[in-house]
């Protein structure tokens, strides 16, 4: 296996991180069936954000940047946004070196927590997450979809405090 190291972001990282930003977004938008594709254009604003207290890569020895995660401040608490691997490399242990790595960091900073948001249709990325150590609920955000909502029939999704819920 060819070795994959994390470290932090350099600007000359900047192509391939809007690379993998466009390949999360255009993730997130075919499992909700929406049609926009920025190209990556998100990944400038995200570099501007004033909480954004860390940028790490996976940086494989044969192809580059091939993931990328970010720490952003939440007062003594950290969020985890974003997590991202290139499609070719999932599932071969990445993702899972680079939440260590954030996790370390979290805790070199004197963090008291972590957080992370993953889409709910993603249950593989929730799965993942679960078994790094994201097992705690601390919010729940639900969304009132207003074009479908009165049409809409339940799809098998979530299930919460014995309330069905679609995904």
């Amino acid at each position: 296996m060819t070795p994959v190291i994390v470290r932090s972001y350099r600007p000359s990282d900047h192509s391939a991180g809007r690379r993998l930003w466009a390949e999360l977004t255009r993730q997130h938008n075919e499992m909700y069936g929406e049609h926009r594709d920025d190209g990556g254009a998100g990944f400038e604003e995200y570099l501007t954000r004033l909480d954004l207290t860390g940028l790490w890569v996976a940086d494989h020895a044969d192809d580059g940047v091939i993931g990328m995660v970010g720490l952003i401040m939440r007062g003594r608490a950290g969020e985890v946004d974003p997590v991202v691997v290139t499609i070719t490399h999932r599932h071969k242990g990445i993702g899972r070196q680079l939440l260590k790595h954030v996790a370390d960091e979290a805790k070199r900073r004197s963090m008291s927590s972590l957080t992370i948001s993953p889409e709910s249709r993603n249950i593989e990325a929730i799965r993942s997450l679960h078994a790094a150590g994201y097992d705690v609920v601390t919010s729940i955000e639900l969304t009132m979809d207003l074009d479908r909502h009165t049409h809409a029939r339940h799809r098998e999704g979530l299930q919460l405090h014995e309330l069905p819920f679609r995904s």
